[in-house]
C-alpha cells in the first residue's frame, strides 16, 4: 500500500506540475501533494493536497474532485498497475495541525 501511495503522489505531483487542467479556480495554482493513502485493496486513492500558501484550499480540492476522472485517465499510464486507482482529494491538515502542537507546546 506504501508503495503504490507513493507512485501515485509522485505521479500526481507531476501532472499538478504540468498544470494541464483547464479550470479558472486551478489556473495559477501551485498544489503540493504531501501525502497519498491507498485502500488496502488499492482500488481508492486518497489524495491529501495543499495549494501553496493554502489560500482557498476549500475550493481547489473542490475542483480537483470535479476532474478526477481526468486526472485519473492522465495519470494511469505512468502508474503501470493492473487497475488505476479512483482518486479522492481532500485538504491536507497536518501543517495547521502541527503548528497548533507547536504553539500548545511554547505555551
Amino acid at each position: 500500500m506504501l508503495r503504490v501511495g507513493e507512485l501515485v503522489r509522485h505521479a500526481l505531483a507531476s501532472f499538478f506540475a504540468r498544470d494541464e487542467i483547464e479550470d479558472e479556480t486551478l489556473t495559477g495554482a501551485v498544489i503540493t501533494v504531501p501525502e497519498v493513502r491507498m485502500t488496502p485493496d488499492l482500488k481508492i486513492a486518497n489524495a491529501y493536497v495543499m495549494p501553496l500558501g493554502g489560500d482557498r484550499a476549500e475550493e481547489i480540492v473542490a475542483a480537483l474532485n470535479r476532474h478526477h476522472r481526468f486526472i485519473r485517465g492522465r495519470i494511469a499510464p505512468s502508474l503501470d498497475l493492473k487497475f488505476a486507482p479512483d482518486l479522492k482529494f481532500f485538504v491536507d491538515d497536518t501543517f495547521e495541525e502541527a503548528s497548533r502542537i507547536d504553539a500548545l507546546l511554547r505555551s
